[in-house]
């Protein structure tokens, strides 16, 4: 008979690291078989991520540097939630700023970043998108906005080379077009 898979308990919980809107949390845990395990756990707030379409259903990427990667990569646009901020209002200001372009957006789902962070991802689709105003990028932002076929995006999600690929396939399913 297999054992019933239960949520571990917490004995001990510090944060280690802390620096920008990065916080780094050591956790203790009693694992089922009576040992104790630490575990660091990225702890996030909800990023907002975007697939967005142009009225010719070309999908608007932000090509940009990436410090983790170490790499130049075509990216979907997103951010964090504004103090305030619904997800939908924070989606459409960060696409806003981040490309220039503005369409009608709908919640598609919410998705986990990973099983070692809390960070829950509001995704996204924008279709309908024209540019109604020039990018507003932050301080630390360099973004170049970059207009891709739809039939080239799926090769270019197929390849994993962007942050927030499940974003890209959610709001391809959502929208019917995978």
């Amino acid at each position: 008979m297999k054992k019933k898979i239960e949520k571990w308990k917490k004995i001990s919980r510090e944060i280690v690291y802390k620096k920008y809107s990065q916080v780094i949390e050591k956790v203790n845990f009693k694992l089922p078989n009576g040992k104790i395990a630490d575990y660091y756990i990225k702890r996030g707030g909800h990023p907002v991520c975007v697939l967005a379409l142009t009225k010719n259903n070309e999908i608007i990427l932000a090509k940009q540097f990436r410090p983790g990667p170490d790499k130049v990569l075509m990216e979907l646009p997103g951010g964090r939630k504004n103090k305030g901020e619904t997800p939908k209002e924070a989606i459409a200001r960060e696409l806003l700023e981040e490309t220039g372009y503005s369409g009608k957006v709908k919640m598609v789902t919410r998705c986990i970043d990973c099983g070692y962070s809390t960070m829950d991802r509001y995704c996204f689709v924008a279709t309908g998108c024209e540019k109604i105003a020039e990018p507003k990028n932050d301080e630390n932002e360099f973004i170049e906005v970059v207009l891709m076929p739809l039939k080239d995006f799926k090769k270019h999600l197929r390849s994993g080379r962007l942050t927030d690929v499940e974003v890209g396939y959610l709001g391809l399913d959502y929208l019917n077009l995978l």
